[in-house]
């Protein structure tokens, strides 16, 4: 047994002792903890909704799972009936509504976070696709394809999906020469701007969302960036191939950055998107070292200090 799976199962087995025994997980013995998504056949995605309370998603089974860092339990929220994926995850807490990137099936979803129930499903390709990202706004949501130059737009009118539309990319957001490209993606408050990821560039990419014009943040090398999560003008990066979270920081007009710091953890088994609570962030781990499709017997969510 190796480090990173001695860890994995150390972790496993203190959320088990608090589930089953009663006992509380004291944050200054146990910063960084473990939690298993119950049955999960794969993971990929993770957001944050209200409070402590997260929802990640099985890759290949579709099923949304829905669980609390801070109890550290989870449980299977939506089961989904075969042939849908889920990869990225946003939550709208205000409409209530959860999206989630259908990644090789080319679709989008949209599920009600109080009863669990599909508002709205849409195919937005039927070419060869991966939708492998979520970024809410105050207006909709936005949908990347990593094997496409195009954005997809999911409007939200007075709580209600509406059609969705195609935004063409211009400039290095473009670039479909890579395995995968566009994947994670952000955007402002104001939702002026959107923040993508470029997974074979290794670069963040600044897009204008009503003209799909592009440029990219000087100054920020990230390979294997996956997911992202940004906060003002912080933004964290998951690097699934070197397991690892990067901290960047961009200038004022958001055009550079600079990486302050690196986040690590034996418990991570190639992570690939984040969510932040507090002082701690939590990521998924995919197992991609196992296989695609991984073929781990566990999949889990990492809670580390940030």
């Amino acid at each position: 047994m190796n480090r990173r799976t001695q860890a994995l199962v150390t972790a496993a087995a203190a959320v088990l002792l608090v589930l089953f025994g009663g006992g509380a997980l004291a944050e200054a013995d146990h910063p960084e903890r473990v939690v298993v998504l119950p049955g999960a056949t794969s993971a990929e995605g993770i957001a944050s909704g209200r409070g402590s309370t997260f929802y990640a998603g099985d890759l290949f089974g579709g099923d949304i799972y829905r669980g609390d860092v801070r109890r550290g339990t989870a449980e299977k929220f939506i089961d989904n009936p075969p042939g849908r994926n889920a990869l990225g995850l946003r939550v709208d807490l205000d409409d209530r509504l959860l999206f989630v990137a259908g990644g090789f099936t080319g679709q989008g979803y949209v599920y009600d976070t109080d009863s669990g129930a599909t508002v709205a499903q849409y195919q937005f390709s039927t070419a060869p696709s991966v939708i492998n990202d979520v970024a809410v706004t105050s207006d909709g949501a936005w949908f990347t394809d990593s094997l496409a130059g195009v954005l997809y737009f999911v409007p939200v009118v007075d709580g209600q999906p509406g059609p969705s539309r195609a935004l063409t990319l211009s400039g290095p957001a473009a670039d479909t020469s890579g395995e995968f490209n566009n994947n994670g993606i952000q955007t402002t408050a104001a939702g002026s701007t959107l923040l993508v990821a470029h997974s074979a560039q290794g670069a963040l990419n600044l897009v204008d969302p009503s003209t799909g014009a592009s440029s990219t943040v000087a100054g920020v090398s990230l390979e294997s960036v996956d997911g992202i999560l940004l906060e003002g003008r912080t933004v964290y990066a998951v690097q699934n191939g070197l397991g690892q979270i990067a901290e960047v920081r961009l200038g004022g007009d958001l055009r550079s950055g600079t990486v302050r710091k690196v986040v690590t953890s034996e418990l991570f088994a190639v992570p690939a998107t984040v969510a932040r609570f507090g002082d701690q962030l939590a990521t998924v781990n995919t197992h991609f070292d196992t296989g695609f499709p991984p073929t781990s017997p566990t999949y889990e969510v990492v809670v580390v200090d940030r």
